[in-house]
């Protein structure tokens, strides 16, 4: 009896002494997957604390407009090394291109035809509280974030009056539709600023939210009293995310330019040296490349117009000049960011809201689905990319939409599953990610002139097909196409890789029908499944 009631204990002590080592496995087995997993996160991003964002959002900017992408008369050195040490996107396109929807589209990381975020009332363009809720801006302040919204906002959120963002936001400060190029004459909560020229005048801003000492003080004593209650500093206990979104090198921004005795001399007479060798489209000037009931100049905006060779070469001169001055405000922000000891966690992503033409297809203004009103230029930089990343050009076919949720992985936020992009990081980190194949391109916005349109692009054919503009005027019908089979009065098909200016329609070119009603199906399976 004894020896059975030991045989017990021992066989007790045994089982115990299982549970014990089973219990210890299995909380090593939690905390080693934890570090793993924070190993793994730490690896990928190459830090230990949340980086800082800051998103530079131009207008109107295209993607030839840098020394990089081939400008022959602009300098943009800054601009040039900040993809030279990130990554470069070579094929980045806005689905959207114009003001507002492009914008909305990166709030929403949605297609146009999803949020139906449109440019003007007849669209009801204003972007409900929950779907700002999910915007990475409001993401990354939920995650612990000081945020900041600096200068030109086009699309209205939950109100009017944008009460959410004012509310949900450390620093808003910002004006509703076009700057100008002195933005206090338009919008007077930019009084405050002693940098009366428009990117100048952001950057200032831009570091009264950053700096911690006493330097801006007068900034915020001498704030608007209607936003000085939405204008607080960084915390520097938290990381911060800033978009800053310029209204240049708009054409509406640049009339004033070089006209005031205090405007940095680049803006009065920078490239006056060399503006013989500004160049003009290949055979301008050319003609209208869209029949006239898809598309008529006469109702384009008049800073627009290209007809006259001598104030487009003016325009040209005063772009290039607008775009040096944002190239200097990349160089003296990365300057700012070293000289308060956060360059080395600031994350960089700098892109543009659309194309321009500038006389391509006897055009003006953008929403035409050429190339040079979708194609813009696009670069993350990061302080923690390996050196085998830094420089690194991206051939794949990425979009607006898939900024926030690149910005989002970065910081180890999770990606609201509502977004249509995706996140870019696997291009970034990996040569052989799997990714789309094409990218959906449309335009809803039928005033102006401007035809409603849907298109396809891969990296060899775009197909576009266009609606009457007669029908469309003074419509919102994002749907129109899916609900009714539409058929298109134009079309076009383009083979990028030997027509890379789009000048040879292949529509009725017997060789390319196959081509054609491939992308055909294609365009209408994207305008279901972007719904």
């Amino acid at each position: 009896m004894v020896a059975k009631q030991k045989d017990y204990l021992v066989i007790h002590i045994i089982v115990h002494i299982k549970k014990i080592m089973k219990t210890f496995l299995f909380h090593l087995f939690i905390i080693s997957s934890l570090f793993s997993c924070t190993s793994a996160s730490q690896t990928t991003q190459g830090q230990e604390k949340k980086p800082n964002i800051i998103f530079i959002f131009s207008d109107d900017q295209r993607f030839n407009s840098l020394s990089m992408t081939g400008d022959s008369v602009t300098e943009t050195p800054n601009i040039d090394l900040l993809a030279k040490e990130g990554v470069f996107f070579n094929n980045a396109y806005m689905t959207s291109p114009i003001c507002g929807p492009s914008r909305a589209n990166i709030f929403t990381g949605q297609w146009e035809r999803k949020n139906k975020i449109g440019f003007t009332s007849i669209s009801k363009n204003v972007i409900s509280e929950k779907t700002y809720q999910n915007s990475w801006l409001a993401q990354l302040k939920q995650a612990g974030y000081s945020t900041a919204f600096i200068g030109k906002h086009h699309t209205k959120i939950g109100d009017k009056k944008n009460t959410p963002l004012n509310n949900n936001t450390d620093f808003a400060y910002y004006g509703n539709g076009h700057l100008g190029f002195y933005p206090a004459k338009k919008h007077q909560q930019f009084a405050n600023l002693k940098n009366k020229t428009q990117v100048e005048g952001l950057l200032e801003a831009t570091k009264a939210y950053l700096a911690q000492g006493d330097d801006y003080k007068y900034f915020y004593e001498n704030a608007d009293v209607s936003i000085k209650n939405q204008l607080k500093k960084r915390d520097p206990n938290k990381p911060f995310s800033a978009w800053i979104n310029l209204n240049l090198p708009h054409a509406s921004s640049i009339g004033g330019m070089g006209s005031r005795e205090s405007d940095p001399e680049y803006y009065k007479t920078g490239y006056d040296d060399v503006k013989h060798k500004i160049e003009l489209p290949q055979g301008y000037p050319q003609k209208i490349s869209l029949p006239e009931d898809v598309y008529a100049t006469k109702d384009l905006m008049k800073y627009y117009i290209t007809s006259k060779r001598g104030k487009l070469l003016n325009k040209k001169l005063k772009m290039i000049r607008a775009v040096y001055a944002i190239d200097v405000m990349v160089g003296n922000l990365r300057a700012f960011l070293k000289e308060i000891g956060e360059d080395k966690n600031t994350i960089i992503v700098f892109t543009s809201d659309n194309g321009l033409f500038l006389g391509e297809h006897g055009l003006g203004g953008k929403t035409i689905l050429y190339d040079e009103s979708v194609h813009v230029p696009m670069i993350v930089y990061s302080p923690f990319f390996r050196d085998k990343t830094k420089g690194k050009v991206v051939d794949e076919l990425v979009v607006g939409q898939d900024i926030p949720a690149t910005i989002l992985e970065m910081c180890g936020v999770a990606v609201p599953s509502t977004y249509q992009g995706a996140s870019m990081l696997p291009l970034i980190e990996k040569n052989n990610a799997k990714w789309r194949e094409e990218i959906f391109l449309e335009n809803l916005f039928t005033d102006q002139g401007y035809p409603r349109q849907e298109g396809v692009r891969s990296k060899q054919y775009k197909y576009i097909r266009s609606f009457s503009k007669k029908n469309d005027r003074n419509k919102y019908v994002p749907n129109q196409s899916k609900q009714t089979n539409e058929t298109p009065i134009y079309e076009e098909l383009f083979d990028i890789i030997k027509d890379p200016k789009e000048q040879n329609n292949l529509v009725g070119n017997k060789d390319y029908l196959d081509v054609l009603n491939e992308y055909r199906e294609r365009c209408k399976t994207l305008v279901s499944e972007l719904n």
